[in-house]
């Protein structure tokens, strides 16, 4: 018997004596894509469609293949389609919801990815109507704030969030995607809350529910009232401003853990061994292509940059003690199946462990958000010429201005009895040696400030001046040093890099 093959919906390829077999969800499919109302030859074609296993690729390339015409012709069935998935979003039976809310998905994107060549219609119009939008997409609101905040299968919480990063990130400009109007009408807001607050969720789904809560936040932020924002700015909750912070640095301790995995692995190789001994510049060439092979996560960057930006009470999460996380071995959760990865940046493999989890130990290094963050910004910072990196290292250096403008902030940072030994990462250079991390002392966080923005004054006097960080970066020296001598703050700090590298500037 021939092999069954699934590829494009095909049970069997076709052959001189066999017709080609089909699953029968692309059938239905078929159908859906002809001008004429599947219930015509079937009352209960809705019904039984949900209980189809979705198959996406044949979906949304069926979707793709279509000209604007051709869609504009079965648009009667596209919004049949939607409104019955939002339909069956309400039904008990949870292959129902699953299949819906897959489904869900594939619309949105094939719908959105013709629209992209295609300028002759309105997305709103093609996917639900103008008459029934509003009330649709209410519906539609409802039922994942619905399911999100339900004690139900964690895997529908997952799916449902995936459906609202797709619906978000469907246009290159956040801002460009009308739809996103019902979102602020109907907030889930309190539901992403509840996520972060409670510890299983907040290790299920912290990081798909933060990266959602950062992309609606600045959707038209500067053009008219956004409800996330005045929202967020306003939460004193402490579990969840914890929950938010601890899955921030978890996922900026991942890409710490990878950068460091990724240096040991080319400190140990046969390659980096025999170049050592060839040229030691070859070394420094090398390390400089292994920084770029470590996708950055500017998702994460931007959580961050809201919360400290807007949350004046997020600052203390900044501060709060824990174990060094990359010391730190978790139980992993199995992930769900999901239809969609938004962003081009994936979540951190371990687990987001609430504080409560995480008992001090003498043993272990003590960290907190703010030397992950100033960790990561060392990577991050040393190389600039990618003009990817060039705006991952802004972001980084606008955080840290809005740390340093922060009078609490500042409090914390100059504080003698909060003392860290910081590791921050240096790059390579001829004329220095690495300096040993045992070697570190342990100082106030200022310190640990200063240092990055000595390093990065040092390390970047290039051909192609990246004036644009340089002024953030003396502005940031300049808000601390105007801390210390408005408050008499005497810090006890090696100023003579400082003042080295600022003449050398």
């Amino acid at each position: 018997m021939a092999q069954t093959e699934k590829k494009g919906g095909l049970l069997r390829k076709s052959s001189a004596s066999k017709k080609p077999l089909k699953e029968k969800v692309v059938l239905m499919y078929d159908e859906i894509f002809t001008t004429e109302d599947p219930c015509k030859c079937n009352p209960r074609f809705w019904e039984e469609l949900f209980l189809m296993k979705v198959n996406l690729e044949y979906l949304e390339g069926k979707l793709e293949a279509l000209d604007g015409e051709e869609l504009m012709k079965i648009k009667d069935n596209i919004n049949c389609l939607f409104q019955h998935c939002i339909q069956a979003l309400g039904e008990e039976h949870p292959i129902r919801v699953v299949n819906a809310l897959q489904t869900l998905c594939a619309l949105i994107r094939g719908v959105h990815q013709k629209n992209k060549s295609t300028s002759g219609f309105d997305i709103i119009n093609m996917l639900v109507g103008f008459d029934k939008a509003e009330l649709c997409m209410k519906n539609l609101m409802e039922s994942l704030d619905s399911l999100l905040c339900a004690e139900g299968s964690e895997s529908l919480k997952s799916l449902c969030l995936k459906l609202l990063l797709c619906l978000v990130t469907v246009t290159d400009n956040i801002s460009q995607n009308t739809i996103l109007e019902y979102v602020m009408i109907n907030s889930i807001f309190e539901a992403i809350l509840q996520i972060l607050s409670s510890p299983l969720s907040r290790r299920e789904h912290g990081y798909d529910a933060v990266v959602l809560l950062a992309l609606l936040v600045n959707y038209r932020k500067y053009e008219s009232v956004n409800p996330y924002i005045v929202k967020l700015s306003i939460v004193d909750d402490e579990a969840t401003l914890n929950g938010m912070g601890l899955v921030i640095a978890q996922a900026l301790s991942e890409y710490n853990r990878q950068y460091k995995d990724k240096e040991e692995e080319h400190q140990t190789g046969f390659f980096s061994a025999l170049t050592n001994m060839v040229s030691k510049e070859a070394v420094f060439f090398s390390d400089a292509d292994e920084k770029i092979s470590v996708q950055t996560n500017e998702a994460i960057l931007l959580a961050l940059y809201e919360a400290v930006h807007l949350n004046r009470n997020f600052i203390t999460v900044l501060a709060q003690s824990h174990p060094e996380m990359g010391l730190m071995t978790a139980p992993t959760s199995p992930v769900p199946t999901t239809p969609v990865t938004p962003l081009g940046t994936t979540p951190p493999s371990s687990d987001v462990i609430s504080s409560a989890e995480l008992p001090l130990d003498a043993d272990v290094q003590t960290s907190n958000l703010l030397i992950t963050f100033l960790k990561y910004s060392s990577i991050v910072m040393q190389d600039t010429k990618d003009e990817h990196r060039l705006h991952s290292g802004k972001l980084c250096l606008i955080i840290l201005t809005c740390i340093a403008e922060d009078q609490y902030a500042n409090a914390f940072l100059h504080d003698d009895n909060m003392n860290f030994r910081v590791n921050l990462h240096r790059m390579p250079m001829r004329h220095r040696k690495k300096a040993a991390d045992k070697n570190l002392p342990c100082r106030p966080l200022v310190c640990a400030v200063l240092d990055l923005m000595v390093e990065f004054i040092v390390t970047h006097m290039m051909k192609e001046f990246p004036m644009d960080l340089y002024v953030r970066c003396i502005q940031i020296v300049h808000k601390l040093l105007c801390y210390q001598k408005k408050c008499r703050v005497r810090l006890h700090y090696t100023w003579r890099e400082l003042w080295s590298g600022t003449w050398s500037l």
